[in-house]
């Protein structure tokens, strides 16, 4: 062979041998492994984020989460590697510029809570289910079995410190003045300043729930009693991952949600889609005795079909334009079709003889869509938390309620004659366009220290176009009512600016914030009546045409002492705002029936509150106790008062109900919450909260002051039985109450649940039973100077739901994964 021939063949060999050990070297995978570990408890921290980088390829991403016993083993071609260990409230660790050419076990990780994050203190039962900060709770609500199948109402009234009544309308501590806000926001899917969307969005959207009790000045003002902010879900998981649910329920519940999320390593695709179709059955009675009129008693028996359609989608995509920056956008749409069927079978007594049985008839059909589009960029400029965030939101609904009323009479005795009883026809037409935008910045101060600014400015306008037609005694014709059909354009516009600023000094912490707020309130009404025809339907002069403008400082404070390792003790302050809605101020009158109606008040202004908040919060191994108690005094505290109008229409006296600034409400209140592990097959949560309220005030010269005592309470338990079953029971009691006019009984309720791992723990099927004693009513007396009335009402009877989750792509319970970073769940910012 000449050496020609052997150099070639050299270089063929060398060559062919490189290649063949650079496929091996890039089929090779090696693993890197390790367990992480909270520094202090002790205790595994299961679905820790692993984040794994080249320094060379910006655009490589890989990595997974911790499982329940915080280990993680992640395989990796060869290479050098940045490893980062994060968890929420933690302070991550990263093992920078790894070489990988052999499998790493990086041992055991030990995260401590982050000194940087001011105001938080983790409590752990059953993989962090609640979180307590310095001015908030977390509740990973998920968790409940009760809930599955079930809708976000149903889920917030297992939420401690929260109350919903028979009607679905929450209250934070007894208070019913609470701000609900969507992933830190005002949202189209809390409908026209409500909470009835709440009923119809499903439970399983929901990622978790922020009870915020003592808001720093970074949230709007906005809601005496504090604020509730659900968070929507948005997994982050690397690759495809998502689950989809399936339920159906007596009476009848059907519907089908997916929630399904796309990771790549430049982008995060997300969406949650649910269907539902629901029945939801309900009755009321009423026994009312009038010291006026031709009818000295009127019992009313009705019975509710409420039949609820509904679609929802979220989508939305999350950009990340460099590694520290990122654009998300995101939409929302629902679409509604309601049908109600109310039945009112009226009876008439004279000195106790019964005189006359009517039948009424209320068909009311509710079409709504609501559309939302959301912006939301968020660069960061250091790992340390410097941060600037800026969101931009639109959002339009539209409401068309029309309504057919018609009332028929059964029974009538020879000394009675009923006058023509016309059908009515009422059409309500609600519009909404709503702008909001706001920025926020972040910027830390050495290692202890933060420093936030920034500006919310939202633009409301609502209009409602109500149209009213009767029916003619002689031509039998649906003719207008020019009186009352009206139109009404209000017009909210809140522009805010914040500044806050915290520090951690040894054993103290404390978070210092001002906010100042410009609210502006504007209404016109066009209607055939003239303003003097308005006025004159209150007794009082009243502004129909109004321009009002507020100007408010709100000033927050909250401290945190770390009296042991596992003990602290919090003190907050804050003065909040109560802003009237729309409906509470429109002067044209809503028609439940003929003789009760509802009145909105132009001269409502906005109410004012100081609270106070002090709470304690104890760990051992196995209980955690969560306990505060605080207080509150407002001004031109809201009230609705009923009162006679002097009219009659069959002898029956028309009664009103308006709303009006009383004057002051105190308020005054404990409550404590126990969790407690005391086998890994058991959970107990236990919570009860005391308060005490006390108003002063007259209108009309009458006092409606009132001094009342109540209390709700609630027990839960979760048993790990075997076969991979669960069992739940929730218990709620919400005391006796009263105010100037009415006392209400208490009201007791239990749900049940049942479920079990199938397919290889990729599913869940879940049977639950809310109310199973079908116990869930409010029953009350109402006394006035012209009637003393007993009711009782039920909103929803007993459901039955069976469940079936099934998740794709994920461990079981993988959603319910937490982030690492505060505030990064999808567009969420604190406003």
């Amino acid at each position: 062979m000449t050496f020609r021939k052997f150099l070639v063949f050299s270089f063929v060999l060398i060559f062919f041998i490189s290649s063949s050990y650079s496929g091996y070297s890039q089929s090779k995978e090696f693993t890197i492994s390790g367990k992480v570990m909270d520094d202090a408890l002790n205790v595994p921290l299961e679905y820790a984020t692993v984040a794994i980088t080249r320094p060379s390829d910006p655009k490589f991403l890989d990595g997974g989460v911790t499982d329940i016993k915080g280990e993680f083993a992640i395989k990796v071609p060869p290479g050098v590697y940045n490893i980062t260990i994060e968890f929420i409230s933690y302070t991550p660790k990263s093992f920078k510029n790894r070489t990988i050419e052999s499998d790493l076990d990086l041992g055991t990780i030990k995260l401590g809570i982050s000194s940087s994050s001011l105001d938080e203190v983790i409590v752990r039962a059953e993989t962090t289910q609640v979180e307590v900060r310095l001015d908030k709770k977390i509740y990973n609500i998920g968790k409940d079995l009760t809930t599955k199948g079930g809708t976000v109402s149903d889920a917030l009234s297992n939420v401690p410190s929260v109350s919903v009544d028979v009607e679905g309308a929450i209250s934070l501590r007894g208070n019913e003045n609470v701000r609900v806000l969507i992933n830190g926001k005002p949202s189209a899917m809390a409908g026209f300043g409500s909470t009835n969307v709440l009923g119809q969005l499903p439970a399983e959207a929901i990622d978790r729930v922020e009870v915020i009790t003592s808001p720093s000045a970074r949230y709007d003002a906005e809601g005496t009693a504090g604020i509730l902010n659900i968070i929507l879900r948005k997994e982050k998981t690397l690759g495809f991952n998502g689950s989809l649910t399936a339920n159906a329920g007596t009476p009848a519940d059907y519907g089908l949600s997916a929630n399904a999320n796309l990771r790549k390593d430049k982008f995060n695709l997300f969406n949650t889609t649910s269907l539902n179709y629901r029945n939801g059955p309900g009755n009321a009675f009423f026994d009312t005795r009038y010291f006026n009129g031709t009818f000295d008693r009127v019992v009313e028996d009705r019975d509710y079909n409420r039949l609820r359609r509904s679609f929802n989608t979220n989508l939305g995509i999350e950009y990340y334009i460099t590694e520290m920056s990122s654009l998300t956008a995101s939409a929302f749409y629902r679409l509604g079709n309601n049908n109600d069927l109310t039945e009112n079978y009226t009876n008439r007594f004279i000195d106790n003889d019964f005189a006359v049985q009517t039948l009424r008839r209320e068909f009311v059909t509710e079409d709504g869509n609501s559309y939302q589009f959301a912006l939301n960029y968020s660069n960061k400029f250091d790992e340390e938390g410097h941060e600037l965030t800026a969101d931009f939101q639109y959002e339009y609904d539209k409401n068309e309620q029309p309504s057919l009323i018609s009332e028929d009479v059964l029974f009538s005795d020879s000394s009675q004659e009923i006058g023509f009883l016309a059908d009515e026809e009422t059409t309500s037409i609600e519009k909404q366009n709503e702008f909001l935008i706001q920025v926020d910045y972040v910027r830390p101060i050495g290692e202890d220290s933060q420093f936030e600014a920034g500006y919310r400015g939202s633009f409301e306008n609502d209009v409602t176009d109500y149209t009213l037609k009767q029916q003619d005694p002689e031509s039998l014709q649906l003719l207008v009512n020019d009186t009352l059909t009206n139109v009404f354009d209000y017009t909210e516009n809140v522009n805010a600016v914040y500044t806050q600023y915290g520090t951690k000094f040894g054993d103290f912490s404390f978070l210092l914030g001002l906010r100042l707020e410009n609210t502006q309130l504007k209404g016109t009404i066009d209607s055939k009546l003239s303003e003097e025809e308005i006025t004159a339907s209150f007794g009082f002069p009243i502004d129909v045409n109004f321009d009002n403008n507020y100007l408010g400082l709100f000033p927050t404070v909250n401290l945190i002492y770390e009296i042991a390792e596992n003990e602290n003790i919090t003190l907050g302050y804050n003065r909040r705002i109560n802003r009237p809605r729309g409906w509470f101020i429109n002067p044209f009158p809503s028609r439940s029936s003929r003789t009760n109606v509802f009145q909105g008040n132009p001269n409502l202004a906005p109410a004012y509150a100081s609270a106070f908040d002090l709470g304690y919060l104890k760990r051992w191994k196995k209980i955690t106790l969560t306990s505060s108690i605080y207080y509150q005094y407002e001004t031109d505290a809201f009230e609705r008062v009923q009162q006679g109008t002097g009219e009659f229409i069959d002898g029956i006296e028309i009664i009103r109900t308006i709303p009006i600034n009383l004057g002051t409400n105190e308020r005054i209140g404990a409550e404590a919450g126990i969790l407690y592990n005391p086998a890994k097959w058991l959970r107990l949560n236990g919570s009860i909260n005391f308060f005490q309220f006390k108003k002063e005030g007259d209108f009309n010269g009458v006092d409606f002051g009132s001094k009342n005592e109540s209390f709700f309470a609630r027990f839960s338990s979760k048993v790990s039985l075997p076969a991979k079953i669960e069992w739940q029971t929730n218990a709620f009691y919400f005391g006796p109450s009263e105010n100037s006019q009415t006392k209400s009984d208490g009201i007791f309720s239990i749900d049940v649940a049942l479920s079990k791992e199938i397919l290889k723990d990729n599913a869940t099927l879940s049977l639950n039973a809310r109310d199973l004693l079908n116990t869930r009513k409010r029953s009350s007396v109402t006394t006035t100077d012209r009637f003393i009335q007993e009711s009782e009402f039920q909103w929803r009877e007993r459901q039955i739901t069976l469940s079936l989750i099934y998740r794709f792509n994920q461990k079981k319970n993988q959603q319910r994964k937490r982030e690492s970073t505060n505030g990064d769940d999808g567009g969420e910012f604190e406003g």
